[in-house]
């Protein structure tokens, strides 16, 4: 069986407004993408290193990043000679199959670690203007959907107006939020939540943080401090540490990741702003050269339209009108 036809037998069992909000989601980066392969495989016909040599350049422009890109191609060049391809055509389907094995490593990895029995606390990290006081309000809807019991922590007590726009989504969803005055101490504002958690025996405590870049190491720090008091009052807290990335920034967010990652041990990437960039490779910069696992994906402006992310859904969304048009050519 090939590999599209695995691929559409594996998102069958999936609703079509998932498919649908991935498809639409990738349409600038597909577009972008689709004609530019399309291009390749009628101007080489043959696969040889000029071939792969645009192949290359139509991916970091996709912004994969070059280190995933020169892996990529590597393994691309020993499969093609291993299964003796040598037109064009017949490689598309191979490329979209390495895709996804580089984005997920396993089906468990893009789960939220949630706990069965007491409080699960999701600690939010990102710089501002990424869209994570947003995403914290669509996950707090989600999980309230879910039948959960949900709180919100206003940790960012920095940014003028950060614990008001919390506020307003936790007027939205319907959910309580714990704050003190702007300008208090985030770490005290973590314990308070902590505690008001626990007393009225939420099920999930999501905490937003500060995201100022004026001075990274102060940040940094500021991150660490709350991290501890999370930790001390639950001690395997937080249960998740979800670092918020805006997609249309493309190797920008690769260089925060490193950066958060190194003071927060980030467990899982939220990638906002999938659908207004044609440079969703992204997604497979991130998960292969950070080996974080992206959770979630902003497929949208709507209170649904952040979705847990899946890879055949992603590489469906991308590469469905490539692999339809190779599976066409193969049985004529």
């Amino acid at each position: 069986m090939s590999f599209f036809k695995k691929l559409k037998e594996k998102i069958t069992g999936q609703t079509e407004s998932v498919t649908e909000k991935f498809k639409d989601g990738l349409t600038k980066t597909r577009d972008s993408f689709v004609g530019k392969m399309n291009d390749l495989v009628k101007n080489y016909r043959k696969v040889d290193e000029e071939f792969f040599e645009e192949l290359e350049d139509i991916l970091i422009s996709a912004d994969v990043g070059v280190h995933t890109v020169m892996d990529l191609i590597d393994e691309l060049k020993d499969e093609a000679k291993s299964r003796k391809i040598s037109d064009a055509v017949d490689i598309q389907p191979l490329i979209s199959e390495k895709l996804a094995e580089l984005l997920q490593k396993s089906e468990e990895e893009t789960k939220l670690n949630m706990q069965d029995n007491g409080l699960t606390v999701i600690l939010f990290v990102g710089v501002n203007g990424v869209g994570k006081t947003t995403t914290i309000g669509k996950l707090a809807n989600k999980f309230k959907q879910e039948g959960k019991k949900v709180l919100l922590a206003a940790g960012d007590t920095f940014r003028a107006g950060a614990i008001e726009q919390l506020e307003v989504w936790g007027e939205r969803v319907g959910v309580d939020v714990i704050k003190q005055h702007e300008g208090s101490d985030p770490a005290a504002v973590m314990y308070d939540a902590i505690q008001s958690a626990k007393s009225r025996e939420a099920d999930v405590l999501l905490c937003d943080t500060a995201g100022r870049l004026q001075n990274k190491v102060n940040l940094m720090n500021e991150l660490e401090k709350v991290k501890r008091v999370i930790t001390r009052e639950i001690p395997d807290a937080p249960h998740e540490v979800l670092l918020v990335l805006d997609a249309t920034t493309g190797q920008n967010a690769m260089s925060q990741a490193k950066t958060f990652g190194k003071a927060t041990d980030v467990s899982g990437i939220v990638l906002t702003k999938l659908d207004g960039t044609a440079k969703g490779g992204i997604v497979l910069a991130i998960r292969h050269e950070l080996d974080i696992p992206v959770k979630f994906v902003g497929l949208g402006e709507g209170m649904d339209d952040l979705q847990e992310f899946q890879a055949d859904q992603y590489v469906h969304g991308l590469f469905a009108e490539v692999l339809e048009k190779s599976e066409e050519l193969a049985e004529e």
